[in-house]
């Protein structure tokens, strides 16, 4: 991807290899004079990176609140794995006594990024700094710069302490190794440039469920830089008329000005050979694919509000009034003895009820919600806590800022006594004066109710979620069937069921008709 500049000699090129970049512009200088290669500088789409931005943030050691760790979301062929051995050639050249690992989604995609790195290598002024010849996993120069390939294996992750370790094709990683990796980066002073430990991760995004929706969406802890195939593209020729062009709707005329390396006519042809899924994720980096998708159906722009509702009005304080079931919470010091204490009044048409999952060292997780005259549902709060008691979320159900639920919808298993106490989770929500729905229903029809109210065959949605509900809002676009078992009508037990089950419980207790058979074939 670029050739050294043929109007400099070979001496002046190695001069020019001792001279440290110290601005923006004098890299994107030392880049096109050494190595022939001119990084785009400026995203061509909204919301998009340019290249050149993530080799200033890997080579000039950004400080203060930016953070060290990074992701490159960009699409395929779209030079993530070059920009990355750049990176590292960078690193090695001017970071004396550094060093870089380098692990890829499997041994091919490692190779990958050394194969860059390697050719680099091949030219004269460069291999003059090796200082032993360049294997098959490992890059050594006379400075004690070293770059060197590690297995997909929590051994080989473990057993190495390199300043960077930049992680290639992330979204085919094993989430173990993944995780390993998280704890291998060390900080050092090489030269005259003090080097965070980071942890750099490169890849197209696959699935909304994957590793790379997981990374990408926790912003505060890396930086995000992401670009997809129109700011790739090289040049559009004048001559080529943007009325007739396929890349139209992505491009509007912005590849006149393009300064990247994919060819229009190869951009057209893989447009030509993707279906609208594969290109949109793949391609053009809006979205993950989401055919293994639970509810395919949900989209925080439709279903997620952010403005407080339902409206309440301050009333004079009152007396609270207790009821049937507290007095044990009120002894245990879950509850408050009754007092007076500010009230608020809620629209009286309402009907508030909550879903449930019981859960222990899986979370419990319970949702607040309302009902309008119409039908519609608004969950407003969610309560997702790791081993406590029962006894505690009851006493934030009672508790809670907003009015006694009519009802909790559960899972009906919960009427199996508890080992220790004796005592079902269902019996102790009604001897707490909470009211219990544990309609049953097969998996499967619970899951339909929920697709109904999200989209439903004629009409507006009927469900929306308070943006407040972030575990909510995560695991409906997350929950998901195993993409290598397309007969399985199971989804995937990962983490993201049990916030969607305490709500396919409220609405499967709200909607369901008593009834349906849950059984099945012998």
């Amino acid at each position: 991807m670029g050739e050294s500049n043929p109007s400099l000699t070979r001496r002046d090129r190695a001069a020019l290899l001792g001279v440290r970049p110290r601005t923006p512009n004098q890299l994107h200088e030392w880049l096109r004079l050494t190595l022939g290669v001119e990084a785009p500088r400026v995203a061509l789409l909204p919301g998009s990176s340019a290249a050149f931005d993530y080799l200033c943030h890997a080579f000039f050691e950004e400080r203060g609140d930016s953070p060290g760790d990074c992701v490159v979301w960009a699409c395929r062929g779209g030079g993530k794995t070059f920009y990355g051995a750049l990176a590292t050639l960078l690193d090695l050249l001017f970071k004396p006594g550094i060093e870089v690992r380098i692990l890829g989604g499997s041994a091919e995609q490692s190779q990958r990024m050394h194969e860059h790195l390697r050719r680099f290598f091949e030219r004269p002024e460069l291999s003059r700094l090796l200082e032993e010849r360049v294997t098959q996993r490992r890059v050594r120069l006379r400075s004690g710069s070293v770059a060197e390939i590690l297995a997909q294996s929590e051994t080989s992750v473990r057993g190495c302490r390199p300043q960077v370790l930049r992680c290639d094709e992330v979204e085919l990683f094993d989430p173990e190794v993944w995780r390993a990796a998280q704890l291998v980066a060390r900080s050092k002073r090489c030269g005259p440039v003090g080097v965070r430990g980071r942890v750099e991760a490169f890849s197209t995004m696959h699935r909304a469920h994957g590793l790379m929706a997981e990374i990408t969406g926790d912003r505060g802890s890396r930086r995000v830089f992401r670009w997809g195939v129109v700011d790739a593209l090289e040049r559009c020729a004048p001559e080529r008329a943007c009325g007739a062009c396929a890349l139209l709707p992505e491009c509007a005329g912005r590849a006149k000005a393009a300064r990247g390396h994919i060819a229009v006519e190869d951009a057209l042809a893989m447009k030509r050979r993707s279906d609208d899924a594969s290109w949109r994720s793949e391609m053009l980096c809006e979205r993950p694919r989401r055919d293994d998708l639970v509810f395919p159906e949900f989209d925080r722009a439709t279903h997620v509000f952010a403005h407080e509702w339902p409206v309440r009005s301050r009333v004079e304080p009152v007396e609270r009034a207790s009821v049937v079931g507290d007095g044990p919470l009120v002894e245990a010091g879950i509850l408050p003895a009754s007092g007076r204490g500010d009230e608020e009044r809620f629209d009286g048409s309402l009907l508030w009820v909550c879903g449930m999952d019981f859960g222990f060292r899986a979370p419990t997780v319970v949702l607040f919600a309302a009902v309008d005259a119409s039908g519609v549902v608004r969950v407003v709060e969610e309560r997702v806590a790791r081993e406590a008691t029962l006894e505690k979320h009851i006493g934030a159900m009672l508790g809670s800022r907003w009015p006694r639920a009519a009802w909790v919808g559960v899972d009906p298993a919960g009427n199996q006594r508890s080992l220790q106490s004796g005592v079902s989770e269902v019996t102790a929500l009604r001897r707490a004066g909470l009211t219990v729905r544990d309609r049953r229903f097969a998996l499967e029809a619970g899951l339909r109710m929920v697709r109904a109210r999200l989209a439903p065959a004629s009409g507006s949605p009927t469900l929306f979620i308070h943006e407040r509900c972030a575990t909510l809002i995560e695991s409906l676009e997350r929950y998901h069937y195993c993409a290598d078992r397309p007969d399985s009508d199971a989804p995937v037990k990962d983490g993201a069921d049990h916030a969607v089950d305490a709500l396919r419980y409220l609405v499967q207790n709200l909607d369901g008709v008593r009834g349906e058979w849950v059984g099945r074939y012998v």
